[in-house]
């Protein structure tokens, strides 16, 4: 099996984020098209996806979108 070409090949949401997993460009507009235009990486966010735990694609954008609920409600507390 040909390893994930975090550059090139398509992402879903049940894409599995691999050992091999790159901050890519590709990356980058998949999680626009899921979490806005507001998405970027952060070093947490970044450290949480090579955290070593099993998760996808989809779970990256619920995860950074839930971190941005979390920063607007400490915000307004």
């Amino acid at each position: 099996m040909k390893p994930f070409d975090w550059h090139a090949d398509p992402i879903s949401r049940a894409t599995a984020i691999t050992k091999s997993y790159r901050n890519t460009q590709n990356v980058r507009r998949f999680l626009i098209r899921e979490c806005g235009n507001a998405f970027m990486f952060d070093l947490p966010f970044m450290a949480w996806l090579k955290d070593g735990v099993e998760k996808t694609m989809g779970d990256a954008a619920d995860e950074w979108l839930r971190r941005q609920a979390e920063k607007r409600k400490a915000q307004f507390s």
